[in-house]
């Protein structure tokens, strides 16, 4: 016999206790309800029913708030939490491990709380693609090439759905699909192809060669040019040390390139350099690429206008 079973779409989704409230929203209900009981028979017996209900009235209406709603598709007691930790955590960070010396004397400065360490979930880039998230332990990351779903066969489809599907149910641990819009700068390339024209052999290709670099350069100009980047992380604990850590997170990037290739799609783990490059567009996505001497060290004094 063979069952179909209906699978949401959002599979992280809570699941489902008391019709449909999950177990958060059963929680601040009754917390809300035992609250407002426990507030009656205290003064209950002291005041008017009605000037009870009165009061009652906005803090039930604020549980219900909590509890049924969202914000950006965020819980709302979560996202309430969220902005209660936003406005108690420390604004001033430091990236130094060292406690920051306090203002000398002669300084005619307000007394200020010393700022805190900043605390990144990554450590650094220990290698190609491998990034050391501490005691959480290694990521790997990978450029994967793309293939065009739409104009493939019914067959070809279904080919490429079950090789897909042979890879998801390979994995052994957390993994991160990740597409990014990366801007694009062509001004290398313009420089190239202007360069390139002395060694071209008849005045027609060099004009063409100066008229297509023209074109480059005002399409440039005119437009944000985007390229879409498709990223694969992996991650893995750091159960027997970090360089155990690695060797795991590496053999399951070896191992989705195995799989994958039979799609017609490639997976190339990241350069150290480029891996630098991912982590520093996260904090600025807008901004143009760094290159590796715009990046400070850990403990290096960041100056303006040379790192970042």
């Amino acid at each position: 016999m063979s069952w179909s079973v209906r699978i949401p779409a959002d599979v992280d989704q809570d699941d489902r206790i008391v019709g449909s409230c999950t177990a958060r929203q059963v929680a601040i209900l009754g917390g809300t309800a035992a609250l407002l009981y426990v507030a009656y028979l205290i003064a209950g017996e002291h005041i008017d029913l009605l000037v009870f209900v009165a009061g009652a009235l906005p803090v039930a209406v604020a549980g219900l708030l909590l509890a049924i709603g969202r914000r950006h598709g965020v819980p709302l007691d979560r996202y309430l939490l969220a902005a209660l930790r936003h406005l108690v955590s420390p604004k001033a960070l430091a990236s130094s491990s060292e406690q920051a010396p306090a203002a000398p004397a002669w300084v005619p400065a307000h007394t200020r709380r010393q700022p805190a360490p900043l605390r990144l979930p990554a450590r650094g880039v220990i290698g190609d693609g491998l990034i050391d998230l501490g005691p959480d332990g290694v990521a790997a990351v990978a450029e994967v090439s793309t293939v065009n779903f739409a104009l493939r066969t019914p067959e070809e489809q279904d080919a490429l759905v079950a090789t897909f599907g042979r890879w998801l149910n390979s994995l052994s641990g957390p993994a991160q699909i990740l597409l990014r819009a990366q801007r694009v700068d062509l001004a290398p390339t313009i420089n190239q192809l202007i360069e390139g024209t002395g060694a071209l052999a008849h005045p027609a290709l060099t004009a063409a060669a100066h008229e297509h670099a023209a074109f480059l350069a005002d399409l440039s100009g005119r437009h944000d040019l985007l390229r879409r980047q498709v990223l694969l992380i992996v991650r893995e604990p750091s159960g027997g040390g970090q360089d155990a850590a690695a060797a795991r997170a590496v053999r399951r990037v070896e191992e989705a390139t195995r799989l994958l290739s039979a799609c017609g799609v490639t997976v190339k783990l990241l350069s150290a350099d480029a891996t630098s490059a991912v982590l520093a567009s996260c904090f600025d996505p807008a901004a143009p690429p760094l290159s590796t001497d715009q990046l400070a060290e850990p403990d290096e004094v960041i100056t303006k206008g040379e790192h970042s």
